[in-house]
């Protein structure tokens, strides 16, 4: 019989080592939680009772990062908590939310402009002397929690603070971003085409994609590229959320959902791999989703009755070259493999 790995059977002495451990590293964080408005934030932070240290002064936001976070504190939703620690010269070191700080000063002194707000649309060109009094004092008047860490926390366990904030975290990806943050009849009639049986037995992809809701990301990219591809000239990020949220209480569900079921069924009884390469591939590329979905509801568009003897171009180099990886989503390139499938379809 093969010889099994024996078991270590921890001892007590083991045990009292790591209470005694944990008590220890325990000693070492010590805080306080302080709610602080925002004009006493920045009031602080410009008479440099806050300062920023440099293991953490690499972490820059992007515009879209900063105008996102100011939409949030506008709209009241819940923001992460910020870490501070206390000092012996009487100041605070900003250990977490430190972008989150200098954006709130660099938008109370008008050096940041508001764009590419989702929600608050109105918003858009403003800078913070443009909002009315009555926001500006709302905005100033509204609070941040804090955690101060006691003066006697060690500077590596500071630093190894903010190392766990910003690295342990699993960063939501932009289908899960869009469904969180745009609920409605729209995002709820995506969710249940994403659940259709044939689209799944059809759309092979991980446990895992589909844990972050890739089948979503599919059926939205479907829906978009279907009825506006022509109009595609930007990123696709911003030309998705922009295709959600013109259609998220207006759209004409039963032209939407017949339009999605005659793709599937057409795909389901010509395409033997489905939206896949081959019979036992465990992933769908999106490129190549996007093609045969697209192009597929654009063929039956102009021939509901349509009919093929054979899908052999779907070997052929052309295919090929425009539905491999570095086929991006640009304008030329989306339009190219939509029109070739359905070419090729209407062709019989």
């Amino acid at each position: 019989m093969p010889r099994t790995k024996k078991e270590h059977i921890i001892s007590t002495d083991e045990k009292q080592a790591a209470d005694l451990q944990i008590k220890e590293m325990q000693k070492q964080i010590d805080y306080d939680t302080r709610d602080f408005t925002i004009e006493l934030l920045i009031a602080k932070f410009e008479k440099e009772d806050f300062f920023i240290p440099p293991y953490q002064r690499d972490f820059v936001w992007q515009p879209k990062n900063k105008t996102l976070f100011l939409e949030s504190v506008f709209l009241g939703l819940p923001i992460p908590f910020m870490f501070f620690a206390d000092c012996d010269n009487g100041k605070q070191e900003v250990i977490d939310g430190a972008q989150r700080m200098q954006t709130l000063v660099e938008f109370h002194n008008n050096k940041l402009q508001l764009t590419g707000l989702k929600k608050l649309t109105r918003l858009n060109g403003f800078y913070f002397k443009d909002l009315s009094d009555t926001q500006q004092r709302k905005f100033l008047n509204k609070a941040l929690r804090i955690i101060i860490l006691e003066e006697d926390t060690p500077t590596a366990a500071r630093q190894d603070l903010f190392y766990r904030i910003n690295t342990t975290g699993i960063r939501a990806n932009d289908s899960e971003v869009r469904r969180g943050s745009y609920p409605g009849p729209f995002t709820d009639f995506i969710e249940k085409c994403s659940k259709d049986e044939t689209f799944i037995s059809l759309c092979p992809m991980s446990d895992n994609r589909v844990k972050r809701h890739e089948r979503f990301e599919f059926v939205l990219r479907f829906f978009a590229y279907l009825n506006n591809y022509e109009n595609f000239g930007h990123t696709v990020n911003e030309f998705l959320d922009e295709y959600l949220i013109n259609n998220l209480t207006d759209f004409d569900e039963t032209a939407f959902y017949t339009d999605f079921q005659n793709m599937i069924s057409f795909v389901q009884e010509n395409f033997p791999y489905g939206f896949a390469k081959t019979e036992k591939a465990k992933a769908t590329p999106r490129v190549r989703f996007e093609a045969i979905s697209v192009g597929v509801a654009l063929a039956l568009r102009e021939k509901p009755d349509l009919k093929v003897e054979n899908i052999d171009w779907i070997n052929s180099d052309e295919f090929k070259e425009y539905t491999t990886s570095d086929a991006s989503n640009n304008e030329g390139k989306l339009k190219l493999r939509v029109e070739y499938v359905r070419d090729q379809l209407l062709k019989g």
